[in-house]
């Protein structure tokens, strides 16, 4: 194909609210995905406490115990492990006890067989003095303590998007300029594009954050995750739109947030790949097709192509007699996929304010 480029290091960033995949489902997907370019899986889901507020205690044995045995899965397919940690606010005192939690919990995932080492500091209050420079200081140290062959840092303020200011405080002055000239550079930066939900990315923005980041960004792709209590009312299954191909030559990397349904978030992701691999010659419809074939089966991959509008577009609480129809054309179908259709139609995927304000 005369616009094929090569792929950049794609990967899947497990970092949504609500109901966490199974161990099961995780490693499937990743067995799944590996070899149409996936390189890399970041275990943050936002529904493990340890790594979020609770992040200062040790995990249970059983849960530290699939820990492993999924950074193991990982290695067994030739993808990178990597989990997310959010140290929830330390950095307002980043005291002894608090460094002596961190210091356990980053030994506890070297042991664990992490590759990738994700500090996230956003969802937190970000409107305080020095923001930057008490960051900074924190990751470095993380950085010291660590055998993570690669360190990713989400800022406060990830993207542009204004809601962040109005939700976590306003943005100090500089902030992303502070913080990229005092990162060690070999530190990457998330960066979710010119909003939260990011409809699609463009070199030219692309390359203004990387000035002010002073490396490429690390794309976290907040498509075709679905967790919020507006979009959990819909079944994001298109294929990717407004990432063009050339994204791989303003970015260090493309992680994507998926959706709440394990198997059908397969389908999107395919699609992804392919907008890399075919660049000009992507067609989004044609590879949304192409990909809930190898995800479904011809028959249901086609049943789902035919229900897209109303799985994508029309959202659980206006279904009304549509309910019905697509619980009698996915009831009776031996699939995850139709059943992960059928328990969003059951309300198993709804996601409220207070699971948010609450993981």
């Amino acid at each position: 194909m005369v616009g094929q480029v090569d792929l950049p290091e794609l990967g899947v960033v497990e970092g949504f609210y609500g109901k966490p995949w199974s161990w099961e489902e995780r490693e499937e997907t990743i067995r799944f995905l590996a070899p149409h370019g996936y390189r890399f899986y970041i275990y943050a889901p936002k529904a493990d406490p340890h790594l979020r507020r609770q992040w200062q205690e040790d995990h249970p044995p059983e849960i530290a115990r699939r820990i492993r045995a999924l950074a193991a899965a990982c290695k067994s397919a030739g993808v990178r492990f990597g989990a997310g940690i959010s140290p929830f606010e330390a950095y307002n005192d980043f005291n002894a006890a608090a460094q002596g939690a961190l210091a356990r919990k980053l030994s506890f995932l070297d042991d664990a067989g992490v590759d990738d080492l994700a500090i996230l500091f956003d969802d937190m209050r970000g409107d305080i003095p020095d923001l930057a420079r008490v960051q900074v200081e924190m990751v470095h140290w993380a950085l010291e303590r660590t055998r993570a062959t690669r360190v990713i840092v989400c800022p406060s303020y990830y993207s542009n998007d204004p809601i962040l200011d109005r939700v976590f405080g306003a943005r100090p002055q500089r902030y992303l300029e502070d913080l990229g000239a005092n990162l060690d550079p070999k530190i990457e930066i998330f960066w979710t594009g010119e909003e939260v939900i990011s409809r699609q990315f463009s070199d030219g923005h692309l390359r203004r954050v990387a000035e002010q980041l002073r490396r490429k960004p690390f794309l976290w792709d907040n498509y075709p995750v679905n967790d919020g209590h507006r979009m959990s009312q819909y079944l994001h299954l298109r294929g990717f739109t407004g990432r063009p191909a050339t994204l791989a030559e303003s970015t260090s990397g493309h992680a994507i947030n998926p959706a709440l349904q394990p198997t059908l978030f397969r389908i999107p992701a395919l699609t992804l790949a392919d907008s890399y691999r075919l660049g000009a010659d992507y067609c989004y419809g044609e590879a949304f097709r192409k990909a809930a074939v190898t995800v479904l089966g011809n028959e249901l991959g086609a049943r789902v192509r035919e229900d897209l509008l109303t799985l994508q577009d029309i959202g659980l609480d206006r279904l009304a007699d549509r309910e019905k129809i697509l619980r009698e054309r996915y009831s009776n179908v031996d699939h995850a996929g139709a059943r992960e259709i059928i328990a969003w139609l059951d309300g198993g995927y709804r996601i409220t304010d207070e699971i948010v304000q609450t993981q």
